[in-house]
């Protein structure tokens, strides 16, 4: 099997700033992946969730844990396929909210693989914040789809 590196995974992210959620990508292998992205408090969406209490929203929560544990596992899964074969999206989540993100916070993401068949990719994943609580948890699905 061909080797990806981390930078090389992360730089075939489909996404760009403001959209991308990716600080670092530290660990990914046939299983598993694992990367941090900070919350900064100049992100847009700040102003106006929650009115003079800005806390980060869930779907911006379960993207990041879908970019990280999702898409750059999905990618390193597809190191060996055609260029251009296609571009992971999220089929379905289900995510449990246990705390909340505020701005100013780096977070962890790890995922574990379920099962990747049929071009969908299952894993579980879950989020930590800087004290190692878990801020959320759950599984999230993606497919690929033809450029």
């Amino acid at each position: 099997m061909e080797f990806m590196d981390l930078k090389e995974i992360q730089s075939s992210l489909p996404y760009l700033p403001p959209f991308l959620f990716v600080d670092e990508l530290q660990h990914v292998d046939e299983v598993s992946a694992i990367g941090t992205f900070t919350f900064k408090s100049t992100l847009d969406f700040y102003k106006g969730h929650f009115k003079d209490i800005p806390v980060t929203p869930g779907v911006i929560l379960t993207e990041t844990m879908a970019q990280i544990g999702v898409v750059c596992l999905g990618i390193y899964l597809l190191r060996n396929e055609p260029p251009n074969r296609g571009q992971f999206v999220m089929t379905s989540a289900a995510v449990d909210f246990l705390k909340p993100v505020l701005p100013g916070e780096k977070v962890t993401v790890s995922s574990e693989k379920v099962y990747f068949r049929f071009n969908k990719l299952k894993c579980a994943v879950k989020m930590q914040n800087s004290k190692q609580e878990i801020v959320c948890a759950g599984t999230i699905s993606g497919k690929i789809i033809k450029s």
